[in-house]
């Protein structure tokens, strides 16, 4: 239902923009939140964006590098992840949850996932 892209091999320092769209439903009334998880460790949340784009929140380790935003003409939220370290190597998911709200932090639970994106960042 969600479709991620964009993800891909990058050495050190370089940059990747992932996209998430559905092509039967507008994203519009749904919170989305990019979510990561690298082989033997646990899901984070990267980033979310409510409804409106009136709220944004990031987690620590993005320290500045990366940026969520969303295209409504495209049906489209973006990651833009520049400065990307070794340890950004993972499996990038965008999930949607109903709600549209993120007022204090990203959600716990989401109700809608895509397939998952690879990044690999290495020299």
């Amino acid at each position: 239902q969600l479709v991620e892209s964009g993800g891909g091999l990058v050495q050190p320092g370089g940059s990747l923009r992932l996209s998430c769209t559905a092509s039967e439903f507008s994203l519009d009334s749904y919170a989305i939140a990019w979510v990561r998880q690298a082989p033997g460790r646990e899901r984070e949340v990267v980033s979310c964006i409510s409804r409106s784009s009136g709220n944004s929140h990031y987690a620590d380790f993005v320290e500045g590098r990366f940026t969520i935003s969303r295209d409504y003409a495209k049906n489209t939220v973006f990651l833009q992840m520049d400065n990307l370290k070794p340890e950004d190597t993972a499996t990038y998911y965008c999930a949607a949850d109903a709600s549209g709200f993120v007022p204090f932090a990203c959600p716990d639970e989401y109700d809608l996932w895509g397939q998952g994106t690879q990044v690999t960042v290495s020299s």
